[in-house]
């Protein structure tokens, strides 16, 4: 009878991606039986791991095999769930949802994880077929048919999710060619010795890369033909996929009175500005910080959960630092990756036998950032190094050779 009594508050989570349903794994893990659960989400499928899209792409697995919360999962947990409905209104006063189909539902407790949305130039021809974006099995399915009709396709953006996308579709057998506005790929996580390490695997596995190529337009009559450079060049395309950065999707939020800055503000309770509703994901910002790598969306779902059920678990958000897997190559970075100025060190180290580069920012006797290419099993302990703030003098120079060979204790 007192779990009955219990269970008599409803918890409504708005966006059934990675980060709400982590939020969801973990409630459950901590309390079975405060809440009635029901999910909503705009996509026509259940909980899946976007990040391995790019595997799918790519021939490595089907869909099937990166969905992870099956509509059995939800049968078993008592979980309600609503598919290919999206939520287009929330009621903060009368606590109730409105969806696109006319649905409403109550809640006593909200939680928001509406994701971001990808960012599309105002381009001529973007609105031509065979132009897209790489977020969802949706544009998964759209680029796999293109992919099938088609031969040349061109990338726009040389960042982790565009090159993922180019080198899957290179797997598929198209001519691939990456476009990238700066002058180095992924500038913000490699420097510029692993990415023109990087630029030159790309390239031996088939993948062209452009630098500094400022997309101008998009050509074409009746579906996309090609792609002009604002240089002048052309290139010819069937299919041209915008992968150039991502923003909060916060408009649904921003239509219920929420307060908004480029994410929807949570505190460290992850909560927003109306007690009732939480917030994880892509659409958050705390402490003037916005999120799209999987760690720090882990513990806002832990937070998120244990913040639902009273108890006053606080957001920290972990050190940033990336560790990918792009076109089978392992790449690592975290904190700086140059050197601020004469004091700083830099350590660097190049195999060319295995084609890895390491590369350490020491600070004052202390690690203060890491680029490992190839070889990144020591990413884990290096992070811990910056964390904890150690003193690395008495081993600086054994340090670049790893955990293994250094005198660290």
């Amino acid at each position: 009878m007192a779990a009955t009594m219990a269970k008599t508050k409803r918890l409504a989570l708005v966006g059934n991606g990675m980060a709400g349903m982590r939020a969801i794994d973990e409630l459950l893990k901590l309390d079975r039986d405060r809440f009635q659960i029901e999910v909503f989400g705009a996509e026509p499928h259940t909980n899946y791991n976007r990040i391995m899209l790019s595997s799918v792409l790519a021939k490595e697995k089907k869909v099937e095999d990166i969905v992870l919360h099956t509509r059995e999962w939800h049968e078993r947990n008592a979980v309600a769930l609503n598919t290919g409905d999206p939520v287009v209104a929330i009621d903060r006063a009368a606590k109730t949802i409105a969806t696109a189909s006319g649905k409403t539902a109550g809640f006593d407790k909200l939680i928001l994880a509406t994701g971001s949305r990808p960012l599309m130039p105002p381009l001529p021809g973007l609105d031509l077929p065979g132009v897209c974006a790489f977020r969802n099995i949706a544009d998964l399915e759209r680029i796999e048919h293109a992919s099938r009709t088609g031969y040349r396709a061109v990338i726009v953006g040389g960042g982790l999710l565009g090159l993922e996308a180019a080198y899957g579709l290179s797997r598929r057998g198209m001519r691939v060619t990456v476009l990238h506005l700066m002058d180095t790929l992924m500038e913000r996580q490699l420097d510029k010795a692993a990415a023109i390490l990087l630029r030159r695997d790309l390239e031996a596995r088939g993948v062209e890369v452009i630098t500094r190529a400022q997309t101008e337009e998009i050509i074409g009559e009746h579906f996309v033909e090609g792609v002009r450079l604002a240089d002048g060049r052309e290139l010819v395309a069937d299919l041209v996929v915008f992968a150039i950065g991502v923003r909060p999707g916060v408009d649904l939020a921003r239509a219920a009175g929420l307060e908004i800055n480029r994410g929807v503000v949570v505190d460290d309770l992850m909560m927003t500005s109306d007690p009732n509703i939480h917030a994880v994901g892509e659409c958050v910002e705390h402490r003037g910080q916005t999120f799209g790598l999987v760690g720090p969306l882990w513990e806002q779902a832990r937070v998120c959960a244990a913040a639902l059920l009273g108890d006053e678990a606080v957001y920290v958000a972990p050190p940033v630092f990336t560790s990918l897997k792009i076109a089978g190559i392992d790449v690592f970075s975290a904190g700086a990756l140059e050197a601020r100025d004469t004091a700083d060190d830099e350590i660097t180290l190049r195999d060319a036998a295995s084609n890895g580069y390491k590369k350490l920012v020491l600070r004052d006797g202390r690690l203060v950032g890491a680029i490992l290419y190839g070889d990144i099993a020591d990413g884990p302990w290096l992070v811990d190094l910056m964390t904890t703030k150690r003193d690395v003098t008495p081993f600086r120079d054994t340090l670049i050779f790893g955990r293994a060979l250094s005198r660290a204790a």
